[in-house]
Parts: structure tokens; sequence; C-alpha cells
């Protein structure tokens, strides 16, 4: 016994007239199939679905942030991560020489030098949310504005970048910056 496509498309009507439907309702078309091609019922879905949810209340460590709810340790070894990353991650083979993501990316003209530029930009706001105060804030983005202008400049920027390590300088501003602080 072949089935018509009038048959796959709509439900076949029972002799009292009215269509074959599912307990999830009226307006259902018929029985939900599985890929192994079984009947699924419609009350074991609603129970799926009520199980898949995502929690973004207060309990939640990683609600309203990407990176959780740091604390200042985690966030002083983040930029100090970052940092290192950027100017020291790298050794040049055969000297001492150190250079990091930020002379890599630099390579590309303009954009590289924009998206290291915004990156140091990052870290010394994650030194303000710490707490630093402007003239050490100030003396950051004066090393992040040199690096970045200079950088533009082809090949000499790129080399200036491995040496400068302006990255590097900043964090130890903020070490420094730290360091004088009382602890609490």
């Amino acid at each position: 016994m072949t089935m018509s496509d009038d048959d796959i498309l709509a439900p076949r009507r029972s002799r009292s007239g009215s269509s074959r439907t599912t307990s999830s309702g009226a307006g259902a078309r018929g029985p939900i199939i599985d890929q192994d091609g079984r009947e699924v019922r419609p009350e074991t879905l609603e129970q799926g679905f009520r199980e898949f949810r995502f929690e973004l209340g207060k309990d939640n460590p990683f609600a309203g942030s990407p990176f959780g709810n740091l604390t200042r340790e985690q966030r002083i070894a983040r930029v100090e991560a970052i940092a290192k990353l950027l100017d020291v991650a790298f050794i040049l083979p055969g000297t001492n020489i150190r250079y990091g993501i930020d002379g890599l990316i630099g390579l590309i003209p303009v954009v590289g030098d924009i998206i290291t530029t915004a990156i140091s930009l990052w870290l010394v706001r994650e030194a303000r949310a710490l707490g630093a105060p402007w003239y050490v804030t100030g003396r950051m983005l004066g090393n992040v504005a040199l690096d970045g202008v200079v950088g533009l400049v082809p090949f000499a920027g790129d080399a200036f970048d491995v040496m400068f390590r302006a990255n590097m300088r900043n964090v130890r501003l903020l070490r420094h910056w730290l360091d004088k602080q009382p602890r609490l």
C-alpha cells in the first residue's frame, strides 16, 4: 500500500471527520518523528525545553561578564599575561631579541597597528578599573600613543614596537603603583 502526496502532506481524517491531533493542542498537524523514525510524545519535548535554559541570575558566577567575577589578583595576572603575549612571548631564533604578537600583527599596514593599539588601550582601561590614578593611566596612555604613532611607520615602526614594549612598560607602571598601595 503506497501513500499519496495528499496523505503525506495532510493527516488522515478519522471516521468522525476530525483530523488526527496529538495531545499538544488542536493546531498540531501530526505526530512528531525523531531521526530514527520513532514517534516522540509532546510531553517529553516540553520537559526537555524546560531543562534546557540558561541561568543568568545573581547566583551564577559568570552572569553579566564573559570573564566571570575576577578577583583583583586575577585581573592583575590577566593584564600581565596579555602584556607578555603582546610584547615578549617569542624569541627571535639565534638571538636574545624577544618580540610578541604586537610586532607580528603590526606588520599588517595600518590595520595591525590599530588592532594592537586597541588591545593596549584595553589594558589601560583595566588598570583604571583596578583603581590606578589618572597620573599613572596618563603615562600609560602616553606609552600607548607613542607606540601607536611610531608603529604606523612601515618596518621602522615595527622595530620600534619590538624594542619599546609599551605594554610591558605599562604593566611595570601599574605594578609600581600597586606595590605602594597599602594591603587590605
